[in-house]
């Protein structure tokens, strides 16, 4: 299973949403490249869900529902989505300053491209995030 992480802005779509819905569509990407990560997404890989605005950090978790398919709601056949379920908040957040602080994730695109909204994570670098949190 791969590992990604998507960004959300709590005001719009929270990791509280989520966990009430328990499932949802992950739409309105339209970076090519946090579309071209997307569209790798594959059902029972992990999701970190990343708050951004004033909170800027990690606080949860989620599972892929499905694998990427196109948005059946746009035309446009670049335009991809992926059902998430949600798995669990995270014990304790870890924000972007400790990302950028972190030897292992201040490489992460998380650190690096700070506008894209969905990236790969390696499986070094959830592990640490989870360490972080407390996980």
């Amino acid at each position: 299973m791969a590992r990604f992480l998507v960004k959300t802005e709590p005001s719009t779509y929270s990791f509280a949403n989520l966990q009430r819905d328990k499932r949802t569509v992950w739409d309105g990407v339209r970076n090519p490249v946090a579309l071209r990560n997307l569209a790798t997404i594959k059902k029972g890989d992990t999701v970190v869900v990343y708050h951004t605005g004033e909170e800027k950090q990690a606080v949860g978790l989620a599972v892929a529902a499905s694998d990427a398919y196109k948005d059946p709601k746009i035309a446009d056949p670049k335009m991809m989505v992926v059902d998430l379920s949600a798995d669990r908040t995270l014990p304790k957040p870890v924000t972007l300053a400790q990302v950028k602080a972190d030897a292992t994730l201040k490489s992460t695109e998380l650190a690096r491209l700070p506008r894209l909204s969905v990236m790969p994570f390696s499986e070094a670098q959830y592990q640490r995030l989870l360490k972080l949190a407390g996980a």
